[in-house]
């Protein structure tokens, strides 16, 4: 049985701690860090290459060198994790996706340097072939163009022991097959890898919000005007998502993903309050697009606006957020420290 506390006005008086900014910190519910962010980076071949995104405006494509000197820029402002994402030549796709599980391949031969000149920062690998496939989609697909769920597993245990032999600290399936958790978690125990860490991508949606991210990464090309809603989750369904995430868990997933973010805050709630899992969160590539376009245009204010979406991420629920704003972020939080410190020593 609940008790009420809530008194009377003016007895109560809702704006009083409102008042102060002391009181209003004090008073806080949640807090964004720098331990809440995850910055999603891309690779490409060759060396001293770096690329702009034209429809993510400030994000680069970079090849693995400067990648390495980026890292540890980011590994210096305190950001826990990288999430490593490919950006492959044309001549590495086929129908198969070899080139995904190529020991020798871009994302292995990125993990290992990373791992060698950055070892304090976590890498997250993502598991899924649609940057290796010719047809832009995350799996092989039959005489129909329908993706086919267990051999599409297979290519994906091959791709994350190939990533967790290379050195990734996390694993990340953002497929949306069945049962991939469960096989890639068995194949790891058996080669070793008893304590890499698989990041599920459980609730990712069919959503129209991925549009720079595949322009990002050149797949955008290949899918062809195609679309991923035979694997991907319906927009309209969220007890499904519980479904898909406590399946994920029970196959050994060690933490879940929503994936796109701020449209979907519901759906983070939900995880985290009926599932009670360690739940993150893509402020995807679109959501990134759509707030640098108002903050160009003037329309929006932009560090207050980055703030206020990434403190929605914490209040929802989420535990972490992959946000394209986490460097920008983070030195803004350096710069606050900084400033308090002089402050104090005055």
């Amino acid at each position: 049985m609940s008790v009420s506390i809530q008194g009377a006005f003016p007895g109560r008086r809702m704006r009083r701690v409102r008042k102060h900014d002391f009181s209003r910190r004090l008073m806080a519910e949640n807090q964004v860090s720098v331990n809440d962010l995850i910055y999603p980076m891309f690779v490409l071949e060759g060396t001293n290459r770096r690329e702009s995104v034209t429809s993510m405006p400030g994000i680069e494509r970079l090849s693995i060198d400067l990648l390495l000197e980026e890292a540890a820029y980011i590994a210096s402002l305190g950001v826990p994790a990288i999430a490593l994402f490919p950006v492959v030549s044309q001549q590495f796709k086929s129908e198969l996706a070899e080139e995904a599980y190529n020991v020798d391949g871009l994302v292995q031969t990125a993990v290992r340097a990373l791992k060698a000149h950055v070892p304090e920062l976590g890498v997250i690998t993502d598991v899924a072939l649609d940057p290796f496939t010719v047809h832009g989609q995350d799996g092989i697909i039959d005489d129909e163009g329908y993706v086919l769920n267990d051999i599409t597993t297979d290519i994906l245990i091959k791709q994350a022991l190939s990533h967790a032999d290379a050195g990734a600290d996390v694993i990340a399936p953002s497929d949306m097959m069945d049962g991939r958790i469960g096989a890639i978690r068995e194949a790891l125990e058996q080669a070793g890898h008893i304590n890499t860490q698989i990041m599920a991508y459980s609730a990712k949606y069919a959503s129209n919000y991925y549009g720079p991210f595949r322009d990002a990464v050149g797949s955008t090309g290949n899918l062809k005007g195609g679309d991923k809603k035979t694997y991907q989750m319906d927009p309209a369904n969220s007890d499904e998502a519980l479904h898909e995430v406590a399946m994920d868990i029970s196959e050994g997933a060690d933490m879940v993903m929503v994936k796109p973010g701020m449209p979907y805050l519901d759906v983070v709630r939900r995880v985290k309050t009926e599932l009670q899992v360690p739940t993150y969160a893509y402020q995807v590539s679109g959501e990134y697009a759509m707030h640098m376009a108002a903050f160009q245009n003037g329309w929006l204010k932009e560090r207050e606006t980055v703030m206020e979406s990434l403190m929605c991420f914490k209040r929802a629920g989420a535990d972490g957020v992959l946000t394209y704003f986490a460097k920008t972020v983070a030195e803004w939080l350096a710069a606050e420290a900084a400033e308090r410190a002089l402050h104090l020593k005055k």
